[in-house]
């Protein structure tokens, strides 16, 4: 039976209504080819293939690990062929998410310390404190009768967090969610305004590293510096600065994503709201619903099979190129039944993680725990702070066009 043909990822069609093109995905047999950077990918809805995917040793992320000849492009070409220029692609290549193997394995454990469960559950008050400062501070900046809660809470409160912890001076810190923004805004149509904005993220992590080698820091930064100086052979100066760019972007957007996405659902689901104010126990479950039903990554990043895969809804041949849709696999009907219904009690009581808003296998998510806690703590602080928080009917929230990343533009509610 041939595999059926989807339009590609940057298409209006897959970019306009993700879920809808999955949905449409999952109905055409749960796998299909479709085209991103030039290059074909296989795509996945099916819960067990992207676990697969995600989890199995013979999918790997670096190309350079297929033995043999492989006319797949490698994620340097894709970049090249996207118009990204050449000298800035290894900063988007050499990172923890772009190694298999014992690489992987190397630059991970240089992180993995600071965020074990019981080292974040320590930084919970700090994050409380900082989300109780910034919703103070909420009615300071409402304008026509409502506030943009992305703008003045979801993202300052995860960038205040991962900043403090790499050690990026608070002057800082609104140039790097701007540039962050704008880098996972996915806007392949402009590649020279992506190359612009890397630029800038590469020179300012330059300026950080040296900063925290000529003066003393108790962060994050300064320990992998001293990693970098003591011993070049665990971690190289690319690597350092892709670390940084790592840690930071995907440090607090995806969990500014979680939140707006998160509040959103909330206050269009009068009744789970309800269910939350009356339970704050219910909380960290509720955060793995949402996580489900409306996490910040539609996709993960490419694998490629190092030999013929057999998977439940397709093959994929030694060489080929497969993208686990995760936003697809969290609403598989056969691992979550009726899963477009928001249902904060699912997960209550339930071991682990049935969801793969975090990943799987040996790239999942560094700072699961982290995204975990500060989602708590909004989630429980938003509603507590302001018990009548609604949405404005005269400004809607308008969802950005992309298939990698869920997100609104902006989120205006009514304290």
């Amino acid at each position: 039976m041939s595999t059926p043909t989807f339009p590609d990822l940057t298409s209006p069609e897959a970019t306009a209504d993700p879920l809808g093109f999955l949905e449409r995905l999952r109905e055409a047999g749960g796998s299909a080819i479709a085209s991103f950077g030039g290059a074909p990918a296989r795509l996945f809805v099916d819960d067990t293939d992207a676990r697969t995917i995600l989890g199995d040793k013979r999918f790997v992320v670096n190309t350079a690990n297929l033995e043999g000849e492989t006319t797949t492009l490698s994620r340097p070409e894709l970049l090249r062929n996207l118009g990204i220029e050449p000298d800035l692609i290894v900063y988007a290549t050499e990172g923890v998410l772009d190694k298999d193997g014992i690489d992987h394995v190397r630059l991970r454990k240089l992180v993995s310390r600071t965020f074990t469960v019981r080292r974040v559950q320590a930084m919970r008050p700090g994050i409380q404190a900082i989300a109780d400062r910034l919703l103070a501070e909420l009615p300071d900046h409402v304008e026509d009768g409502s506030v943009d809660l992305l703008r003045h809470f979801a993202y300052p409160l995860p960038i205040a967090v991962i900043c403090d912890l790499v050690g990026v001076p608070e002057d800082e810190r609104p140039r790097w969610q701007a540039w962050s923004h704008a880098l996972t805004s996915f806007d392949l149509g402009a590649p020279e305004r992506l190359s612009a904005t890397l630029r800038e993220l590469v020179e300012a992590s330059r300026r950080l590293i040296a900063d925290h080698r000529e003066h003393e820091h108790d962060d994050l930064l300064t320990d992998l510096v001293r990693v970098t100086d003591d011993n070049g052979e665990r971690m190289s100066e690319d690597e350092l600065i892709t670390m940084i760019l790592s840690l930071i972007i995907a440090g607090h957007e995806t969990t500014a994503n979680l939140i707006g996405n998160g509040t959103h659902a909330l206050l269009t689901h009068p009744d789970q709201l309800a269910l939350l104010k009356d339970d704050p126990e219910l909380l960290p479950a509720a955060v793995h619903e949402l996580l489900r039903w409306c996490g910040p990554v539609f996709q993960t990043r490419m694998r490629y099979a190092s030999e013929d895969v057999e998977l439940n809804t397709g093959t994929v041949r030694r060489g080929e190129a497969a993208i686990a849709m995760i936003a697809g696999a969290n609403r598989d009907p056969n691992v979550h039944p009726e899963p477009d219904r928001l249902d904060l009690t699912r997960h209550q009581g339930a071991p682990g993680e049935a969801h793969l808003a975090f990943g799987h296998g040996m790239h999942y998510c560094l700072g699961a725990a982290l995204a975990r806690v500060e989602g708590q703590v909004a989630f429980g602080s938003l509603p507590s702070a302001f018990p009548g928080l609604s949405l404005d009917p005269n400004r809607p929230a308008s969802r950005q066009p992309n298939i990698a990343f869920n997100r609104f533009e902006d989120l205006y509610v009514r304290l």
